[in-house]
Parts: structure tokens; C-alpha cells; sequence
């Protein structure tokens, strides 16, 4: 891939597509401080646009501006050639339907300058099944993010069958400059990584519901007032480990393993066969990089406490405006 720049000299975004997570995309790219010029076919984009800018930029201004950023360093043209002629990185966020992803980016890769990476907000679909008719498929990859994307750090960043690899190490370093939290995947899978875990959630819910198994009320409070409290500090593989106690998560699977075989949800499981189990247990071992499981614990609880409070869920805890609720 011959490259423009190097991420660290990015200066021009291009956003195509400027809906909630386009629009999310160039608040955020705003917010770092970038030149953006961003392009969408719906006759009243600009207007809807700006106003989403606007409403997000108090909680950007909370989060903190980088040195020059400015809503008036937002420029939306009139086509998407002119969106990306001075672009030094592109993000596409068009609806999530095939067609019209894979023809769009096409005309992205034909109307881009020469190495720059051009990136899809898609929430699932592979970039090999996207990347199909471009002249320069190399520089295609998938750049994930999550509502609102000037909010939530998180993007995943995985290429296709035909990707450069340094197309993909690129995009990631630039998320990372741009202030995210990067995945790099090092392969495909429908959905990607965090998707697949929401989804699989998301379906038992709807089994629970249809079945009379719960309400929409108690499921939502089962995860706000219960795990979601924990994942908010650390995700499900470390929670999961400090259920073993001074064992960490070997001794949970030894303990709890068996009821992977119990009906407690519609997943099937896996086998827990010796490669699982060592993978887990050493990914977490990974994971904890040196902190103990003492130490796990009272980082769990410091910032559980935290949240509580910050939401409002303490005796004495305020939210609202002051508390920046808004």
C-alpha cells in the first residue's frame, strides 16, 4: 500500500454517510481537532447534520477538545468527490445493506486519492464480501465503532481477504491517535467481537420475553443493577475469574465448568476440553498483567462504587446537569 501519510500527520477526514453514526463519526473527528469534509445523498444532510454536531459538542466539551478543535472545521459538499479530494482518511457509514455498501465503496476507491485507507462503519458484514469490485481492495478495511461514536472509545479493525496488512496496522494506529480503543482483529467473523456478545444476549432476551420467561423490566434491571455493573470495569472474562477467588478463573472452571451443560441458556456451549481451558486460563493470567487477585478485587470494587455514585444509585450520590447527566 503506498501510503499518503502517516497517521500521525492526518490533518483531513472525509465522513460519507451522516446519519447517526456518520454524523456520530464527524463530531468526534470535530472534537480531535481534524478538518473534516463529510457528504451524504439526503437532501436535508447538512441541516440534520449540524444539528447532531451541535448537540453533541457540550459532552465533548466535557470529555475535553483537543488544541483547535472547532464545529466550524466542519465543511459538507455537495458530492462525494468532492468529500475525499483532499482526504487523508476516509470513513463511509452508509445503511447497513450490502448493495449499496459495496457499491459505494467502489466509487470510494475510485474517487480517493492514491494510498489513503478508506474505512466502513458496518456493524457486520466482512470486508471480503464488501471489497469485491474495487480497483485498490487493499486499503479497504473495516472500522467499527459504537454508539455514539464520539462517546463510546471502542472500534474493531479488521481487514478482508484482499486487504494489506499495513493498511490494517495503519487504521488502527490512526483510531488510536484519534483517541480510540482499538480491537485489531486478526480475522473475520460476521459481526465481529463485540457485536457477536450483544447479539447472543440480545437473542436470549427475546427468548425470555416471547416465553414468559421475564419481563422487558426485569431483564434490563438484571444487567444495569447486576454484571453490567461489574463490565463496566472489566469485562466478563476477568468478572468471571475473581469468581474463583484466590484460584482466579482456573479454579472457576473447575468449579463452575459443569454447568456449561446446564440449560441456562439456548447457546450451545463449547467443549471445555484442556486447549480451552488453558487458553482461558492463561488469556486471563494475560489480561491481569501482574495485578493480582486482591488487586483485581479492590479495582472492581473502587469502580463499581463509582458508578454507583455517578449515576445517582448512592445515598448522598447528585446527578444532573452539574454532575454532567445531560
Amino acid at each position: 500500500m503506498t501510503e499518503t501519510c502517516a497517521p500521525e500527520q492526518v490533518r483531513r477526514v472525509a465522513c460519507v454517510g451522516a446519519g447517526v453514526i456518520g454524523g456520530g463519526w464527524v463530531a468526534h473527528f470535530l472534537a480531535r481537532g481534524y478538518d473534516v469534509t463529510a457528504w451524504d445523498p439526503a437532501p436535508d444532510a447538512e441541516a440534520r447534520l449540524r444539528r447532531l454536531v451541535e448537540a453533541a459538542w457540550p459532552a465533548l466539551e466535557q470529555l475535553g477538545l483537543a488544541p483547535g478543535a472547532s464545529i466550524g472545521r466542519l465543511t459538507v459538499t455537495a458530492t462525494l468527490e468532492e468529500a475525499v479530494a483532499e482526504a487523508q482518511f476516509v470513513q463511509e457509514s452508509a445503511p447497513e445493506k450490502l448493495d449499496l455498501k459495496l457499491e459505494l465503496l467502489t466509487k470510494l476507491d475510485a474517487a480517493t486519492p492514491a494510498g489513503v485507507v478508506i474505512a466502513s462503519s458496518t456493524s457486520g458484514y466482512p470486508m471480503t464480501d464488501m471489497q469485491t469490485e474495487a480497483v485498490t481492495p487493499g486499503r479497504l478495511v473495516v472500522g467499527h465503532p459504537f454508539n455514539p461514536p464520539y462517546l463510546i472509545p471502542l472500534v474493531e479493525v479488521v481487514g478482508g481477504e484482499r486487504t494489506d496488512l499495513e493498511a490494517v496496522r495503519w487504521a488502527s494506529r490512526f483510531y488510536e491517535m484519534a483517541g480510540k480503543s482499538v480491537i485489531t482483529m486478526d480475522r473475520e467473523v460476521p459481526g465481529f467481537i463485540a457485536n457477536r456478545l450483544q447479539e447472543a444476549l440480545w437473542r436470549e432476551a427475546l427468548h425470555m420475553v416471547a416465553s414468559g420467561e421475564a419481563t422487558v423490566r426485569d431483564i434490563d434491571l438484571s444487567i444495569t443493577e447486576g454484571p453490567g455493573l461489574r463490565w463496566a470495569i472489566m469485562g466478563p472474562m476477568l468478572t468471571f475469574a475473581l469468581a474463583g477467588g484466590e484460584g482466579g478463573m482456573a479454579h472457576m472452571l473447575d468449579h463452575f465448568g459443569p454447568s456449561l451443560k446446564s440449560p441456562w441458556t439456548r447457546l450451545e456451549a463449547p467443549e471445555l476440553d484442556k486447549a480451552l481451558y488453558d487458553a482461558v486460563v492463561a488469556g486471563c493470567d494475560d489480561a491481569a498483567d501482574g495485578r493480582t487477585i486482591a488487586d483485581l478485587v479492590s479495582e472492581r470494587d473502587r469502580g463499581v462504587i463509582a458508578v454507583l455514585r455517578a449515576t445517582g444509585r448512592l445515598p448522598g450520590s447528585e446527578t444532573g446537569t452539574e454532575a454532567g447527566a445531560e
